[in-house]
């Protein structure tokens, strides 16, 4: 099996309430306020729906997406800005999810990813964060014109990837992405974190073996 990893909510942490009361505190004083901002500013709650999928599939530029934000919700455009420009930052990853990431690298199998993300968030975390460039192959949604859970990137991304769909095995936090996956032809598993997913893995047989050593 070939393990296939999300990024939001998988292997970095996306808390887009706690972003708002930090970026936005005038506008969002408390966790309440910041949840009632949430849904509008974007869409869905997760960035999945209307302009920030726009964003995700690279349609349009961080500029573009804050003129919209703010003529949708009212906030002033260097408002919407700032919240845009800190995403990088608040993805910081998870010390859990590295390490499972890790333990499964080491038993020798090909590591991929397949992550909704806008390009100027995919180039920050190529370059912040090693184990990032450490994955065989992967597939950012900007840099393809296509989003989750579209099938046409799931067929793209096992091309890429150079393995029979039914040897892929997704990660990811979103139930629709995952059903998206397995209609693909591809294994799947809802994310909720570290020790869930080993669990589960192991659970279902999925843990791969350790790697032969060399004699």
């Amino acid at each position: 099996m070939h393990f296939v990893f999300d990024f939001g909510r998988v292997l970095f942490d996306w808390q887009p309430t706690a972003l708002l009361q930090r970026v936005l505190p005038h506008r969002a004083p408390d966790a309440a306020a910041a949840a009632r901002w949430q849904p509008a500013f974007f869409q869905g709650g997760d960035g999945l729906n209307g302009d920030w999928g726009e964003f995700d599939r690279g349609a349009v530029t961080p500029a573009e997406l804050a003129a919209r934000i703010a003529g949708r919700t009212g906030l002033a455009p260097d408002e919407v800005r700032a919240v845009v420009d800190a995403v990088p930052d608040a993805l910081q990853p998870i010390a859990a999810s590295v390490a499972l990431l890790q333990r499964l690298r080491v038993r020798g199998r090909p590591m991929f990813y397949l992550s909704n993300m806008p390009e100027p968030y995919a180039g920050h975390l190529e370059r912040a964060h090693a184990f990032v460039r450490g994955f065989d192959d992967g597939v950012f949604s900007a840099r393809v014109g296509l989003i989750k859970p579209e099938p046409a990137i799931f067929a793209l991304a096992a091309q890429r990837f150079g393995v029979p769909p039914h040897t892929l095995l997704f990660l990811d936090d979103h139930a629709p992405n995952v059903d998206a996956a397995r209609a693909a032809g591809w294994q799947a598993l809802v994310f909720h974190d570290a020790e869930q997913c080993e669990r589960d893995l192991r659970r279902a047989g999925w843990w791969p073996a350790a790697a032969a050593t060399a004699r």
